[in-house]
């Protein structure tokens, strides 16, 4: 894999950097294919959503009732352009990437969600992400009811009350729904969910160089989190970096002296001291 490219990186940190409501979510989970995909033309794909929202615009004649502007918005997707969600092999990265979700028409439910909530938006309807458990979702916030839309299964409409039966599907019915399941989920923590998803497909494929790339943007994002500052370091040792690899896993026991994982950590940075020949 090739180094990242810094512009790249810059312009992401600068678009992660603005209030939530004014990051463009869609290019930044562009950008975040651009990794990927050095030669993607983002405006080609932002143009794809343009055009979903007027094919979606066109079939309404003036129509503005949101709740048949959103009706006609899920045909457009998922009946006339057949999105739906990738069952057969939903660990492929490209579930994760909004360019190959544009192109294939297939995803996983919180691209697909972008892709909902990208086009929605256009349209002025008033939809929000939910970091439900396991499954993202959409929410419609109507005047006289919110509606819960599974943008995975063909953008399939619940009523709130009826959250648990989609956290059975995830949890077999050990867990119980609570009420921080259904909180809106900010533009940021999409970006976030996204890439740890990407975090834990090639770490469990041991692709570390691409590993490291997540991390790092979700570092940009939440420079403190400690799990990532970890996981840079465990990472970074992977790699043999070692000397890169000792300063995050200080920097995470800084941050977390009192981590359940703490005692581990302190034995892997004598290893790594000793591998590496550092002196105290």
């Amino acid at each position: 894999m090739t180094p990242p490219d810094r512009s790249l990186r810059q312009r992401f940190a600068a678009e992660v950097g603005r209030s939530d409501q004014d990051i463009n979510l869609a290019l930044a989970v562009l950008m975040v294919a651009r990794e990927e995909y050095p030669q993607l033309s983002e405006d080609r794909y932002l143009g794809q959503l343009d055009l979903l929202a007027e094919e979606t615009r066109d079939r309404l004649d003036d129509e503005t009732a949101h709740l048949l502007v959103l009706q006609e918005l899920l045909d457009t997707l998922y009946v006339r352009h057949g999105f739906r969600g990738n069952r057969e092999e939903y660990y492929d990265p490209r579930n994760c990437f909004l360019n190959d979700v544009l192109d294939r028409r297939l995803g996983i439910p919180l691209t697909l969600g972008v892709v909902l909530l990208e086009v929605a938006w256009r349209l002025g309807l008033p939809l929000e992400g939910v970091n439900f458990p396991g499954h993202f979702l959409v929410r419609f916030k109507g005047d006289a009811v919110d509606l819960l839309i599974d943008p995975y299964d063909r953008g399939a409409i619940r009523f709130q009350d009826q959250a648990q039966e989609l956290l059975d599907r995830v949890y077999g019915g050990m867990v119980r729904v609570h009420d921080s399941f259904l909180k809106v989920a900010g533009k940021r923590e999409m970006l976030v969910r996204l890439l740890m998803n990407l975090k834990s497909l090639y770490l469990n494929a041991q692709d570390h160089p691409r590993a490291l790339g997540a991390v790092e943007r979700i570092l940009l994002i939440r420079p403190i989190a400690p799990g990532e500052i970890r996981d840079k370091g465990v990472i970074l040792a992977r790699m043999g970096r070692t000397r890169e690899a000792l300063e995050q896993l200080q920097a995470y026991l800084s941050v977390a002296p009192d981590a359940a994982d703490a005692h581990r950590i302190l034995g892997m940075l004598e290893e790594l001291k000793a591998a590496g020949g550092f002196q105290e």
